[in-house]
Parts: C-alpha cells; sequence; structure tokens
C-alpha cells in the first residue's frame, strides 16, 4: 500500500527571513560610464501586472523575479570584480588624456562659449568616478578577506560562542569602511547627477555655436562631440542590455540559469552531495480511471512517486501544479523530478543548477541547507 505524504511545514519555516544574498549596503552606482541598469525585478512585477494567469501563473513570475534579484547581486559582484575594475580606471583616464592633450594643442583657439570649462568639468567627473570606484573595491577586498583572517587566526576550531564574538568583532571593525563606502556612493551619486547636467550644458553650447563654432575652434568642438556621443552610445546599450535581459528572465529563464551555473563560484551555493540528499521523484501522468468522473479526472495532473524507497510514497499533483516554475514546462511522463524540504518541486536539469547558485528555493527562498544542518544535529 503506498503511502502518501504532504510537506507539514509553517509558512513561518518555509519563507527564509534572511536577505537573499546580503545586505543591500553592498549596492553602489555603477557610475557614469557604466550606467545603471534598470531594476530587473521591477521589469518581473511589471510584466506580471500586464499579464493575464492563463499566460504565466503567480508562483512562476516569483520564479522569475527570485532570478531578478539573483542578476541584480550578481551585478553589482560583476561590477566591482577586478578586471571590470581596471578596464573601467584605464577607460575613463583615457578620456583624461585625450581632454588634456586636445586642451594644449587648441590653445590658440577662441571660442565664442566656454568650450574648456565643460571639457574640464568632463574630465573631472572622470577622476572623481575613478576615485569612487577604488574606495568601494578596496572596501569589498577587505570585506571578503576578513572571514578567511578570522578563521586562520583561530586555527579552524570556532565554538558556537566563540563563532558569535568574532561576528561581532567584524562588525565592529567594519565601522571604518562602511564610513567611507556611505562618502563614496554620496560623491557618486552626486557625480552622476552632475553629470546629466552637464552633459545637457555641453550639449546646448555646441548646439548654440553650430557651425561657427565648428570653423572658429574645430578640435574642442569636435571633442565635445564625441564625448556627448559616447555617452549617448552608452546611455542607449546600458537600456537595451536591460531590455534583452528583462525578456530573458521572464521568456527565457534556464537559459540565465545555465549561464550563471556556468560562471558560479563553486562555493556559492550548495555542494553536489547536498543536492543529492534532496528527495528525487518519478512522474507518472494520470491515466484514465472509470472510477473517477470526467470532470475530476482533468483536475488530475498525475503522480509523484518518490525514487528508493519501500514502500513508495506518493504525491498526487493537480493539473495546474504538475509543470515546472522554472522552465514553465509541464511534467512529461517518467520525468525525474525534485522535491525541496519546503514541499516546493521541480524538474530536476532545472533546479539542481539554481542550488549549485544559490542554496534557496526559487519559489520561497527557503534554504536548503540550513535542513540539512538540523537532520545532521
Amino acid at each position: 500500500m503506498a503511502s502518501v505524504r504532504s510537506p507539514n511545514r509553517s509558512s513561518e519555516d518555509i519563507v527564509d527571513t534572511t536577505p537573499f544574498l546580503g545586505g543591500s549596503s553592498d549596492e553602489s552606482n555603477s557610475g557614469r560610464r557604466f550606467v545603471q541598469r534598470q531594476s530587473l525585478r521591477q521589469a518581473a512585477r511589471f510584466l506580471r501586472q500586464a499579464s493575464s494567469r492563463r499566460m504565466m501563473r503567480e508562483p512562476s513570475m516569483l520564479v522569475r523575479e527570485t532570478a531578478a534579484e539573483q542578476l541584480e547581486e550578481r551585478q553589482s559582484d560583476w561590477a566591482y570584480s577586478k578586471p571590470v575594475v581596471i578596464l573601467d580606471i584605464i577607460w575613463n583616464f583615457a578620456f583624461v588624456v585625450v581632454a588634456a592633450t586636445v586642451l594644449v594643442l587648441s590653445r590658440t583657439e577662441s571660442p565664442d562659449v566656454p568650450l574648456r570649462l565643460w571639457i574640464i568639468g568632463y574630465a573631472f567627473q572622470c577622476i572623481l568616478h575613478v576615485v569612487c570606484v577604488c574606495v568601494e573595491f578596496r572596501r569589498r577586498q577587505r570585506q571578503q578577506s576578513r572571514p578567511n583572517s578570522v578563521e586562520e587566526g583561530s586555527g579552524g576550531n570556532l565554538s558556537y560562542g566563540s563563532r558569535e564574538d568574532s561576528s561581532q568583532y567584524v562588525s565592529l571593525a567594519q565601522i571604518d569602511d562602511d564610513g567611507n563606502s556611505n562618502v563614496a556612493k554620496h560623491l557618486e551619486s552626486a557625480n552622476t547627477m552632475f553629470s546629466f547636467i552637464w552633459w545637457i550644458i555641453g550639449f546646448y553650447w555646441v548646439s548654440a555655436g553650430g557651425q561657427t563654432l565648428a570653423q572658429a575652434s574645430p578640435q574642442l568642438y569636435w571633442l565635445c562631440i564625441i564625448f556627448l556621443g559616447f555617452d549617448v552610445f552608452f546611455v542607449v546599450f546600458c537600456v537595451a542590455l536591460a531590455c534583452i535581459i528583462g525578456i530573458a528572465v521572464c521568456c527565457c529563464l534556464p537559459c540565465i540559469i545555465a549561464l550563471l551555473y556556468a560562471v558560479a563560484d563553486q562555493q556559492e551555493g550548495a555542494s553536489k552531495e547536498d543536492i543529492e540528499q534532496l528527495s528525487k521523484f518519478k512522474f507518472k501522468k494520470m491515466v484514465n480511471n472509470d472510477k473517477l468522473s470526467s470532470d475530476e479526472q482533468g483536475s488530475l495532473g498525475g503522480i509523484m512517486t518518490e525514487c528508493g524507497t519501500d514502500p513508495p510514497v506518493e504525491h498526487v499533483l493537480s493539473q495546474e501544479d504538475a509543470e515546472c516554475c522554472i522552465c514553465l514546462s509541464s511534467y512529461d511522463d517518467g520525468v525525474e523530478l525534485r522535491q525541496l524540504p519546503c514541499g516546493h518541486h521541480f524538474h530536476c536539469s532545472c533546479v539542481d543548477k539554481w542550488l549549485f547558485i544559490n542554496a534557496t528555493c526559487p519559489l520561497c527562498k527557503y534554504n536548503i541547507l540550513k535542513s540539512s544542518i538540523c537532520v545532521e544535529v
């Protein structure tokens, strides 16, 4: 006789009240050169409100909001990775060098509008942006190195009480870094706002001068045109890229997960052993049963049978629940499913890659590592 079980966790146990990937204090503006993208999470919510339930169910949109949050956190980490920071510094200093060179070569030109002042202000914004990026990058590097140094200094043998003390010590040591980071973030925000106003002023001066300015001061004129054009290009590029990623999150989430899985660090999410400890099921579609009416048969999607259990544990799924919220595909007969401790189930091929990236349920954010630790204890 097959036994049927259902998850008996309360909503308080399922919902993980901790932040998804850390506090929001690590978020910062990406700078005037790398324009900050539109919020992917807001795009997912907008599509959820615009779409009917027939097109995409509520759980599927919640999964996509979680994926958008994941991308936002990854974006912040990638923006302050060492290669991107080096490229950002070289790019901005190239603008400064070009501006200084043109200012020297065009010392004989006399424009009717203060183009030299605009170019100097533009170069100053680049330098201020580089300073803010370097301050935030050093803060993140020190924050990543502190936990390792504390663990090495204790010999790796920390009791529960000593771990609490060390975490308090780390939080106190971060006060100075947080203060410097807040100053850098305020400067970066002010610099971004000022750059927008400065771009409008430069566009007005160049437009007002017209051909007369191009003939009287060609070097200064064309340098301003190039700087203004680069800013417009980056704005258009970043907005278009954000739209493409937002559409991909809503329509092709498995591709995004596969991309994150390819670049993810092995220690960021759950290990392969942790994932294999989760329950695995075989799905079987519901066949026609003479004892059931046509309405009842239409509402039943199939049966999940747990692998490797005797007697077999089965879950009956409705037609609405017999689909994966990640890939939006209905469960085929004989497909392998993975059920998390919170009770949500997905395709093994979909959720295993997600758990390798982040050890939380993509639907309710329940941390699967918490349940494994409780079992060990």
